[in-house]
């Protein structure tokens, strides 16, 4: 993925970044299916939610036995969606039921993201 700067080719789909990931459960596209997608080249992966769940905590990327930096392609996606004019999802649109749920490091990334 050239935006991000990583070797995807590299990733022989373990799945350890996705085991090791706290905001797996509220994602609708693991991080290693995140990586097939981009791989096959399947556009919709920009529309997915869960580059904007990525709690960017890094672990995906220190569990990678081939160190390929999943937060970084995260950030990526993120990027590549707004420069299209997708608009980000909002705190507000999440039901707070699953907010209420979220791992606090997600909590704080979020806020992170939206304050630079």
């Amino acid at each position: 993925m050239e935006i991000s700067g990583e070797n995807l080719y590299s990733c022989y789909q373990c799945g350890k970044c996705s085991a090791g990931c706290p905001s797996v459960d509220f994602m609708d596209l693991n991080p290693r299916e995140v990586i097939r997608m981009i791989i096959e080249g399947h556009e919709e992966v920009l529309n997915s939610q869960s580059p904007w769940v990525c709690a960017a905590c890094f672990t995906c990327s220190v569990r990678c036995p081939n160190e390929i930096d999943v937060s970084r392609i995260m950030e990526a996606l993120r990027q590549m969606r707004l420069r299209r004019k997708h608009d980000a999802i909002r705190i507000s649109e999440i039901p707070s039921e699953e907010l209420m749920e979220l791992p606090q490091i997600a909590l704080i990334s979020c806020f992170r993201k939206m304050t630079g």
